[in-house]
Protein backbone atom coordinates (compact mmCIF):
# COMPACT_ATOMS: atom_id res chain seq x y z
CA UNK A 1 0.00 0.00 0.00
CA UNK A 2 1.09 3.62 -0.34
CA UNK A 3 2.53 5.33 2.72
CA UNK A 4 -0.65 7.34 3.31
CA UNK A 5 -2.72 4.13 3.45
CA UNK A 6 -0.30 2.60 5.96
CA UNK A 7 -0.54 5.67 8.16
CA UNK A 8 -4.33 5.63 7.89
CA UNK A 9 -4.44 1.97 8.90
CA UNK A 10 -2.09 2.67 11.83
CA UNK A 11 -4.35 5.50 12.97
CA UNK A 12 -7.44 3.29 12.83
CA UNK A 13 -5.82 0.44 14.74
CA UNK A 14 -4.46 2.78 17.42
CA UNK A 15 -7.93 4.25 17.78
CA UNK A 16 -9.44 0.80 18.27
CA UNK A 17 -6.77 -0.10 20.82
CA UNK A 18 -7.32 3.12 22.78
CA UNK A 19 -11.09 2.61 22.69
CA UNK A 20 -10.68 -0.89 24.13
CA UNK A 21 -8.47 0.45 26.95
CA UNK A 22 -10.94 3.21 27.76
CA UNK A 23 -13.93 0.83 27.84
CA UNK A 24 -12.07 -1.65 30.06
CA UNK A 25 -10.96 1.16 32.38
CA UNK A 26 -14.53 2.45 32.70
CA UNK A 27 -15.68 -1.04 33.64
CA UNK A 28 -12.82 -1.30 36.16
CA UNK A 29 -14.12 1.81 37.96
CA UNK A 30 -16.93 -0.33 39.40
CA UNK A 31 -14.29 -2.61 40.95
CA UNK A 32 -11.85 0.08 42.06
CA UNK A 33 -12.37 -0.67 45.76
CA UNK A 34 -11.59 -4.37 45.28
CA UNK A 35 -8.55 -3.47 43.18
CA UNK A 36 -7.20 -1.14 45.86
CA UNK A 37 -7.64 -3.84 48.50
CA UNK A 38 -5.86 -6.33 46.26
CA UNK A 39 -2.87 -4.02 45.75
CA UNK A 40 -2.53 -3.10 49.41
CA UNK A 41 -3.08 -6.63 50.74
CA UNK A 42 0.69 -7.45 50.85
CA UNK A 43 1.20 -4.62 53.37
CA UNK A 44 1.16 -5.84 56.99
CA UNK A 45 -1.43 -3.34 58.22
CA UNK A 46 -1.84 -2.46 61.87
CA UNK A 47 -5.17 -3.78 63.15
CA UNK A 48 -6.61 -4.16 66.63
CA UNK A 49 -4.05 -4.18 69.43
CA UNK A 50 -1.06 -4.55 67.10
CA UNK A 51 1.77 -2.22 68.16
CA UNK A 52 1.91 0.73 65.78
CA UNK A 53 5.50 1.74 66.46
CA UNK A 54 8.61 0.10 65.09
CA UNK A 55 8.83 -2.30 62.18
CA UNK A 56 5.89 -4.53 63.11
CA UNK A 57 3.22 -3.13 60.79
CA UNK A 58 2.22 -0.04 58.82
CA UNK A 59 -0.80 2.10 58.10
CA UNK A 60 -1.87 2.81 54.51
CA UNK A 61 -2.72 6.49 54.06
CA UNK A 62 -3.25 9.16 51.41
CA UNK A 63 -0.80 12.04 51.59
CA UNK A 64 -2.81 14.87 50.01
CA UNK A 65 -6.28 15.86 48.88
CA UNK A 66 -5.96 14.65 45.27
CA UNK A 67 -4.27 11.34 46.10
CA UNK A 68 -7.50 9.27 46.28
CA UNK A 69 -8.56 10.48 42.84
CA UNK A 70 -5.19 10.20 41.10
CA UNK A 71 -4.45 6.80 42.63
CA UNK A 72 -7.85 5.46 41.59
CA UNK A 73 -7.28 6.72 38.05
CA UNK A 74 -3.89 4.98 37.93
CA UNK A 75 -5.33 1.72 39.23
CA UNK A 76 -8.31 1.57 36.88
CA UNK A 77 -6.16 2.60 33.91
CA UNK A 78 -3.64 -0.13 34.70
CA UNK A 79 -6.49 -2.63 35.05
CA UNK A 80 -7.91 -1.47 31.71
CA UNK A 81 -4.57 -1.94 29.96
CA UNK A 82 -4.19 -5.46 31.38
CA UNK A 83 -7.76 -6.56 30.70
CA UNK A 84 -7.82 -5.18 27.15
CA UNK A 85 -4.37 -6.52 26.21
CA UNK A 86 -5.79 -9.21 23.85
CA UNK A 87 -7.49 -6.49 21.79
CA UNK A 88 -4.64 -4.00 21.49
CA UNK A 89 -2.08 -6.77 21.00
CA UNK A 90 -4.21 -8.10 18.15
CA UNK A 91 -4.35 -4.62 16.60
CA UNK A 92 -0.56 -4.39 16.74
CA UNK A 93 -0.24 -7.87 15.24
CA UNK A 94 -2.75 -7.15 12.48
CA UNK A 95 -0.72 -4.10 11.44
CA UNK A 96 2.61 -5.95 11.34
CA UNK A 97 1.52 -9.40 10.10
CA UNK A 98 1.06 -8.56 6.36
CA UNK A 99 4.78 -7.80 6.13
CA UNK A 100 5.89 -11.17 7.55
CA UNK A 101 6.60 -14.43 5.73
CA UNK A 102 4.76 -17.61 6.60
CA UNK A 103 7.56 -19.06 8.76
CA UNK A 104 7.99 -15.71 10.54
CA UNK A 105 4.29 -15.70 11.39
CA UNK A 106 4.58 -19.25 12.71
CA UNK A 107 7.46 -18.36 15.03
CA UNK A 108 5.61 -15.22 16.13
CA UNK A 109 2.63 -17.33 17.21
CA UNK A 110 4.91 -19.62 19.22
CA UNK A 111 6.72 -16.76 20.93
CA UNK A 112 3.50 -14.91 21.75
CA UNK A 113 1.97 -18.10 23.16
CA UNK A 114 5.03 -18.63 25.40
CA UNK A 115 5.64 -14.99 26.39
CA UNK A 116 2.24 -14.45 28.03
CA UNK A 117 2.46 -17.41 30.48
CA UNK A 118 6.07 -16.57 31.34
CA UNK A 119 5.19 -12.96 32.14
CA UNK A 120 2.18 -14.08 34.17
CA UNK A 121 4.36 -16.53 36.11
CA UNK A 122 6.85 -13.75 36.89
CA UNK A 123 4.05 -11.45 38.06
CA UNK A 124 2.66 -14.24 40.26
CA UNK A 125 6.07 -14.81 41.88
CA UNK A 126 6.39 -11.07 42.49
CA UNK A 127 3.02 -10.96 44.26
CA UNK A 128 3.99 -13.98 46.37
CA UNK A 129 7.19 -12.48 47.75
CA UNK A 130 5.92 -8.90 48.17
CA UNK A 131 4.53 -9.51 51.71
CA UNK A 132 7.89 -10.91 52.85
CA UNK A 133 9.79 -8.09 51.16
CA UNK A 134 7.59 -5.46 52.79
CA UNK A 135 7.99 -7.04 56.23
CA UNK A 136 11.77 -7.03 55.85
CA UNK A 137 11.80 -3.40 54.73
CA UNK A 138 9.50 -2.35 57.56
CA UNK A 139 11.55 -4.25 60.14
CA UNK A 140 14.35 -1.69 59.75
CA UNK A 141 12.12 1.00 61.25
CA UNK A 142 13.33 2.07 64.73
CA UNK A 143 10.94 1.61 67.66
CA UNK A 144 10.02 5.29 68.28
CA UNK A 145 8.78 5.71 64.69
CA UNK A 146 5.52 4.70 63.04
CA UNK A 147 5.18 3.57 59.42
CA UNK A 148 2.72 5.49 57.24
CA UNK A 149 2.72 4.15 53.68
CA UNK A 150 1.26 6.19 50.85
CA UNK A 151 -0.99 4.30 48.44
CA UNK A 152 0.92 5.89 45.54
CA UNK A 153 4.19 4.46 46.81
CA UNK A 154 2.63 1.03 47.31
CA UNK A 155 1.29 1.13 43.75
CA UNK A 156 4.69 2.11 42.35
CA UNK A 157 6.38 -0.64 44.36
CA UNK A 158 3.90 -3.25 43.14
CA UNK A 159 4.13 -2.24 39.49
CA UNK A 160 7.92 -2.21 39.62
CA UNK A 161 8.09 -5.65 41.17
CA UNK A 162 5.62 -7.10 38.66
CA UNK A 163 7.45 -5.61 35.67
CA UNK A 164 10.89 -6.70 36.90
CA UNK A 165 9.78 -10.28 37.57
CA UNK A 166 7.64 -10.50 34.44
CA UNK A 167 10.29 -9.31 32.00
CA UNK A 168 13.03 -11.30 33.74
CA UNK A 169 11.11 -14.49 33.04
CA UNK A 170 11.32 -13.67 29.31
CA UNK A 171 15.11 -14.25 29.26
CA UNK A 172 14.87 -17.95 28.25
CA UNK A 173 12.53 -17.01 25.42
CA UNK A 174 15.13 -14.54 24.12
CA UNK A 175 17.84 -17.22 24.24
CA UNK A 176 15.65 -19.68 22.34
CA UNK A 177 14.93 -17.04 19.71
CA UNK A 178 18.67 -16.41 19.26
CA UNK A 179 19.23 -20.16 18.88
CA UNK A 180 16.45 -20.61 16.34
CA UNK A 181 17.90 -17.80 14.23
CA UNK A 182 21.33 -19.47 14.34
CA UNK A 183 23.06 -16.65 16.24
CA UNK A 184 23.96 -18.71 19.35
CA UNK A 185 24.43 -22.46 19.68
CA UNK A 186 23.31 -24.53 22.64
CA UNK A 187 26.88 -25.63 23.35
CA UNK A 188 28.01 -22.02 23.58
CA UNK A 189 25.17 -21.18 25.96
CA UNK A 190 26.09 -24.20 28.08
CA UNK A 191 29.64 -22.87 28.28
CA UNK A 192 28.30 -19.61 29.70
CA UNK A 193 26.52 -21.25 32.64
CA UNK A 194 28.92 -20.07 35.36
CA UNK A 195 28.83 -16.46 34.28
CA UNK A 196 25.08 -16.66 33.63
CA UNK A 197 24.33 -17.98 37.12
CA UNK A 198 26.51 -15.33 38.74
CA UNK A 199 24.99 -12.58 36.60
CA UNK A 200 21.43 -13.72 37.38
CA UNK A 201 22.12 -13.68 41.12
CA UNK A 202 23.68 -10.21 40.89
CA UNK A 203 20.70 -9.00 38.88
CA UNK A 204 18.31 -10.53 41.43
CA UNK A 205 20.12 -8.75 44.28
CA UNK A 206 19.97 -5.39 42.48
CA UNK A 207 16.47 -5.65 41.00
CA UNK A 208 14.64 -6.66 44.17
CA UNK A 209 14.11 -3.62 46.42
CA UNK A 210 14.25 -5.62 49.64
CA UNK A 211 17.52 -6.53 51.35
CA UNK A 212 16.50 -10.07 52.32
CA UNK A 213 17.95 -13.05 50.44
CA UNK A 214 14.48 -14.51 49.92
CA UNK A 215 13.60 -11.94 47.28
CA UNK A 216 16.87 -12.49 45.44
CA UNK A 217 16.46 -16.28 45.48
CA UNK A 218 12.79 -16.04 44.49
CA UNK A 219 13.77 -14.04 41.41
CA UNK A 220 17.05 -15.77 40.55
CA UNK A 221 16.05 -19.41 41.15
CA UNK A 222 13.27 -19.66 38.54
CA UNK A 223 15.32 -17.68 36.00
CA UNK A 224 18.28 -20.07 36.41
CA UNK A 225 15.94 -23.04 35.97
CA UNK A 226 14.45 -21.48 32.85
CA UNK A 227 17.96 -20.72 31.56
CA UNK A 228 18.97 -24.38 31.70
CA UNK A 229 15.66 -25.38 30.10
CA UNK A 230 16.46 -22.98 27.25
CA UNK A 231 19.95 -24.51 26.98
CA UNK A 232 18.45 -28.01 26.79
CA UNK A 233 16.01 -26.93 24.09
CA UNK A 234 18.85 -25.29 22.13
CA UNK A 235 20.98 -28.44 22.31
CA UNK A 236 18.11 -30.54 20.99
CA UNK A 237 17.43 -28.00 18.25
CA UNK A 238 21.11 -28.00 17.23
CA UNK A 239 21.07 -31.80 17.00
CA UNK A 240 17.95 -31.67 14.84
CA UNK A 241 19.55 -29.00 12.66
CA UNK A 242 22.71 -31.09 12.17
CA UNK A 243 20.60 -34.11 11.24
CA UNK A 244 18.75 -32.17 8.57
CA UNK A 245 21.75 -30.24 7.28
CA UNK A 246 25.32 -31.24 8.27
CA UNK A 247 26.59 -27.82 7.13
CA UNK A 248 24.00 -25.83 9.10
CA UNK A 249 26.40 -24.72 11.82
CA UNK A 250 29.24 -23.70 9.52
CA UNK A 251 30.10 -20.02 9.63
CA UNK A 252 31.60 -17.64 7.10
CA UNK A 253 34.96 -17.23 8.84
CA UNK A 254 38.04 -18.31 6.89
CA UNK A 255 39.87 -21.38 8.11
CA UNK A 256 43.39 -21.10 9.51
CA UNK A 257 46.00 -21.77 6.85
CA UNK A 258 49.31 -23.56 7.44
CA UNK A 259 51.90 -21.16 6.02
CA UNK A 260 54.97 -23.11 7.20
CA UNK A 261 57.52 -23.35 4.33
CA UNK A 262 58.10 -26.88 3.08
CA UNK A 263 61.00 -28.39 1.12
CA UNK A 264 60.41 -28.54 -2.64
CA UNK A 265 62.73 -31.47 -3.27
CA UNK A 266 65.22 -31.97 -6.04
CA UNK A 267 64.95 -29.68 -9.06
CA UNK A 268 64.14 -31.56 -12.23
CA UNK A 269 65.75 -30.31 -15.39
CA UNK A 270 63.52 -29.74 -18.38
CA UNK A 271 64.83 -29.86 -21.90
CA UNK A 272 64.01 -27.10 -24.35
CA UNK A 273 61.23 -27.85 -26.79
CA UNK A 274 61.32 -27.36 -30.49
CA UNK A 275 58.90 -24.48 -30.21
CA UNK A 276 61.29 -22.41 -28.08
CA UNK A 277 62.20 -19.10 -29.64
CA UNK A 278 65.79 -18.64 -30.69
CA UNK A 279 66.40 -15.88 -28.17
CA UNK A 280 65.00 -18.11 -25.41
CA UNK A 281 67.36 -20.90 -26.30
CA UNK A 282 70.46 -18.75 -26.69
CA UNK A 283 69.81 -15.97 -24.17
CA UNK A 284 70.07 -13.28 -26.89
CA UNK A 285 66.87 -11.51 -25.74
CA UNK A 286 68.73 -9.87 -22.85
CA UNK A 287 72.01 -9.57 -24.65
CA UNK A 288 73.43 -12.75 -23.20
CA UNK A 289 73.62 -11.26 -19.70
CA UNK A 290 71.58 -14.01 -18.03
CA UNK A 291 72.59 -17.59 -17.66
CA UNK A 292 70.09 -19.91 -19.32
CA UNK A 293 69.99 -23.66 -19.39
CA UNK A 294 68.11 -25.31 -22.23
CA UNK A 295 66.14 -22.12 -22.88
CA UNK A 296 65.14 -21.50 -19.23
CA UNK A 297 66.60 -19.11 -16.69
CA UNK A 298 68.10 -20.15 -13.36
CA UNK A 299 64.91 -19.63 -11.29
CA UNK A 300 62.84 -21.88 -13.50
Amino acid sequence: MPLADHLRELRNRLAKAMLAIVVASVVAVAYSQQLMEFLTSPVPECVGDTPRKGGVCARVVYTDLLSPFTTTVKVVLMAGIIVSCPIWLYQMWAFVAPGLHRNEKKYSYYFAAAAAPLFAAGAYFAYLIMPVSMKVLLSITPAPAENLLSVDKILDFTVRMVLIFGFSFELPLLLIMLNLTGMVTGRRMLGWWRGAVMGIFVFGAIATPSTDPLGMVALSGPIILLYFLAVGFSLLNDRRRRGNDPDAELDDEASDLDLTPAAIGEVESVSATARALPEQATGEADGGRSHRLNGYDDIT
